[in-house]
């Protein structure tokens, strides 16, 4: 009797330990750096405005959650391969994306820019981009977005694998300009290396590419998630903790309807 319920204490213990660790989600954000969302520091700890939406997020949720770099090129495999749980990389709702996984509702939404040279007088548009080199991220909606609407313009569209290696090129006057989001190209603008250049404007605005928002990404099916998560967005941005968040890194709004 005393050998059967050490047993059963012990299976017990198993299988709660079992469901705490069923319980953890793993936020996927993309392993390359992508500041001010999200970045290493020398150690290897992540940090950035997103990185804390998705914490406070996870908190607003009761839910267990740990941080999971991911190459951005895998990261939609990653999750329906359910490496992760959740994706938190900037990543755009668009229709294409939407017919593979599903969508929270969004947690900010800000446009599309070029950034060139300062002086270039060059306007964001097939026009002012006709014979130049353009730099976009690989497997972004802004990637799509060139392909489409300049290729015929531009006498190149240059893919990388990452947005500071676009930067750099544009920094080091290997091409004429990039297309990014505004965020994180103001941020790029303001540094010590972006001192070079400056955001000449919006790129015309193509819903159905660059989509309705930034939004988290989860596989289909996992409704009851997706509807915590939805709820939490809706209660860190009443509450005041969005706004928290986001004057730490961004001095205007980074969220419309």
């Amino acid at each position: 009797m005393k050998m059967n319920m050490i047993m059963a204490t012990a299976t017990a213990a198993l299988l709660t330990a079992g469901a705490a660790a069923a319980e953890t989600v793993k936020i996927g954000i993309a392993s390359e750096p992508y500041p001010p969302f999200a970045a290493p520091d020398s150690a290897g700890n992540w940090s950035g405005w997103e990185v804390e939406i998705a914490n406070a997020l996870c908190e607003a949720a009761d839910l267990e959650c740990e941080i999971t770099p991911t190459g951005w090129d895998g990261i939609i495999p990653s999750l329906l391969g359910e490496q992760i749980d959740v994706i938190m990389a900037s990543m755009s709702i668009t229709e294409d994306r939407a017919e593979k996984i599903a969508f929270t509702d969004h947690y900010y939404k800000t446009p599309a820019v070029i950034v060139a040279p300062k002086g270039s007088d060059m306007t964001p548009n097939a026009e002012g981009l006709d014979g130049k080199i353009l730099g976009v991220q690989a497997s972004t909606t802004h990637q799509a977005y060139a392909q489409k609407h300049f290729e015929d313009a531009a006498s190149e569209i240059r893919v990388y694998q990452t947005q500071d290696e676009a930067n750099q090129d544009l920094y080091s006057g290997r091409i004429d300009a990039v297309q990014a989001d505004s965020i994180a190209m103001a941020d790029f603008v303001n540094s010590d290396i972006g001192d070079c250049c400056e955001i000449v404007g919006n790129v015309p605005d193509d819903e159905s590419i660059l989509g309705k928002g930034v939004g988290a990404g989860l596989r289909k099916g996992e409704d009851e998630l997706r509807e915590k998560l939805n709820a939490a967005i809706a209660e860190i941005r009443e509450n005041g903790t969005y706004d928290e968040i986001t004057d730490k890194y961004f001095s205007t709004t980074i969220y419309s309807e």
